[in-house]
């Protein structure tokens, strides 16, 4: 069975494809009532729209591209889900890849998306990047970049970000109004500004507060529940004054807080544990974690925002992608989500 086109429309109602054409894509010029009539005849046909050939004539897709470090960290799934929420409502689909964290997979990424043409690529980089060429590529052919959560000043591209030094003070500082004094950190690669952040963080509020920062009490994980096993076995063994961890992910904070609970330490009267990320199941381990929340959905929403505000200027004539003097940087504030993990009992 042939497919039904737009010449077949315009022959059952005895209209020219050029008319056919313009009232399927809402043209101006062609009435209400015309466009109904066209409309309904081609459901009747099951006439399904070539989108190539539209993209062809109008120079777009209508789709974005993501790529994301994991689909299994929750908060990479809230972002996708604040993206796609705006995108249905401005008329774009959404093509999702993950890296793994592996540059070679970011890479293979990025060309597929280019190759599909999309309109637009939203990225959080991955872990193990060796380098940027992908990112200037996309760039060198004026698609727009929009970097989120992960990012790369030297980019230049638009942005959004949560204050990932606030959130770190924040999370330490809780910890320390609850009488925790012996803070260990267990933080991540150092080369992803997020985590170095993060580390920043957690050492200016032990200052601000007239702690000692002991380099014995920093753990350099991989953002896993097996590196927060280890990295809290360490510390433990080491560290017998150690009385609280703050972890700079959540997901390391459920290997410590596993750890912790096997080897018998009562929690959070013995040792006080506190994550970054708000992650799904923070609520419903036991104790429930408490954790900074990023506030993903809205860091979506911001990001599809900034795309749009792209689009508007390569319109308009600008050349989006070449390097801007200064792009736009959103930074979210960060939640502090206190639960059991972090309250400590006097009477311990």
């Amino acid at each position: 069975m042939s497919r039904t086109t737009i010449h077949d429309i315009a022959k059952e109602l005895n209209t020219s494809p050029s008319t056919v054409s313009k009232a399927l894509n809402d043209h101006p010029s062609i009435s209400a009532a015309t466009k109904e009539l066209i409309k309904a005849a081609a459901q009747n046909l099951n006439y399904r729209q070539n989108r190539l050939a539209s993209s062809l004539r109008s120079g777009r897709t209508n789709i974005i591209g993501i790529v994301i470090p994991s689909a299994d960290i929750g908060f990479f799934g809230g972002v996708v889900h604040g993206i796609e929420k705006l995108a249905r409502s401005n008329g774009y689909n959404i093509l999702l890849f993950q890296s793994h964290e592996t540059g070679e997979y970011e890479v293979e990424g990025i060309e597929t998306l280019l190759q599909t043409s999309v309109d637009g690529i939203i990225v959080s980089i991955a872990k193990d990047t060796p380098n940027l060429d992908h990112f200037y590529d996309v760039k060198k052919r004026k698609v727009p970049l929009i970097l989120f959560d992960r990012i790369k000043d030297e980019l230049n591209s638009p942005s959004v970000v949560v204050d990932d030094y606030k959130g770190a003070f924040m999370a330490t500082e809780h910890l320390i109004q609850q009488g925790y004094t012996r803070i260990a950190h267990i933080s991540g690669p150092q080369h992803i500004k997020i985590f170095n952040d993060r580390l920043c963080g957690y050492v200016d509020a032990l200052k601000t507060n007239n702690l000692p920062v002991d380099d014995d009490l920093i753990q350099y994980g991989r953002n896993s529940i097996e590196s927060g096993r280890d990295s809290a076995e360490r510390l433990l063994a080491r560290n017998k004054g150690m009385d609280a961890i703050f972890a700079a992910v959540d997901i390391t904070a459920l290997g410590a807080l596993q750890y912790l609970k096997q080897a018998g330490v009562k929690m959070p009267e013995k040792i006080g544990i506190i994550g970054f990320g708000n992650e799904p199941f923070s609520p419903y381990v036991t104790p429930s974690l408490s954790t900074i929340d990023q506030q993903p959905a809205r860091m979506g929403e911001e990001a599809f925002t900034l795309f749009l505000e792209a689009m508007a200027k390569k319109t308009a004539g600008s050349h989006a992608g070449e390097v801007m003097e200064e792009p736009k940087k959103i930074v979210l504030e960060p939640v502090l989500i206190v639960r059991e993990s972090s309250v400590r009992n006097p009477q311990a």
